[in-house]
């Protein structure tokens, strides 16, 4: 098999060096790593930039998807198959907000930016993105944070490629954001599923585990 294609997607106030971890770990295994930056300013303008990202693949890739960035990979084309690690899998007509609903763990940590939009305060962010990351690699991570335009995780899934293509879903039993029920709710969805005791962020806690999964869908392609 030929180097495979990787596409990393990463979740609301995340941006790509969030995903290092992964991605070198990816690399060093012969995958070619793409990881493009979102916040373009709404759901469908994420998709179409992921989009242009597979449309330059030489193969088609696998996407992986975290959080916020399962429902940005839901809509896209062209992928030989999709990881979701603690993320939305939409359905058409589905949004992030809709399938977190109103109780949401994260939603009692957002907060107002001063410059509009919303932001994770710094002294709550370890606790509910990073949990089980070495310290110093979750101090990285929350100086990585960005404030976040409002209105993404409310945009609706137009088109589901991915219910057609091969799935596998890695839900995060000791995730504080997200609802472990709730991912393993969607992860039924999926075509196949495991329970990874970890935070919402598996790809700096457990990028070989991670890293694993993916190429092992990549083989399957």
């Amino acid at each position: 098999m030929t180097s495979p294609e990787v596409i990393l997607v990463h979740g609301l106030y995340h941006q790509p060096q969030h995903m290092q971890p992964l991605r070198e770990t990816l690399e060093a295994r012969g995958a070619t790593v793409h990881v493009p930056r979102l916040h373009r300013g709404s759901l469908a303008a994420d998709t179409e930039a992921v989009q242009g990202v597979v449309d330059a693949c030489q193969d088609r890739p696998v996407l992986v998807a975290h959080s916020y960035g399962g429902a940005v990979t839901a809509g896209v084309e062209g992928a030989a198959s999709f990881v979701f690690m603690a993320a939305f899998t939409p359905r058409v007509g589905e949004s992030c907000a809709q399938l977190g609903g109103p109780d949401a763990p994260v939603n009692s940590a957002v907060r107002p930016h001063p410059q509009a939009g919303t932001f994770i305060p710094a002294d709550a962010a370890v606790e509910l993105f990073y949990a089980d990351c070495d310290p110093q690699a979750a101090r990285r991570a929350v100086n990585l944070l960005v404030p976040q335009a409002s209105g993404h995780g409310r945009g609706v899934v137009e088109a589901a490629p991915w219910e057609r293509s091969g799935s596998h879903y890695i839900v995060c039993s000791d995730d504080r954001a997200m609802s472990p029920a709730l991912q393993l709710r969607m992860a039924k969805r999926c075509s196949s599923h495991e329970v990874l005791s970890a935070s919402h962020s598996p790809y700096i806690s457990q990028p070989q585990h991670v890293a694993t999964a993916v190429l092992g869908r990549a083989a399957d392609r």
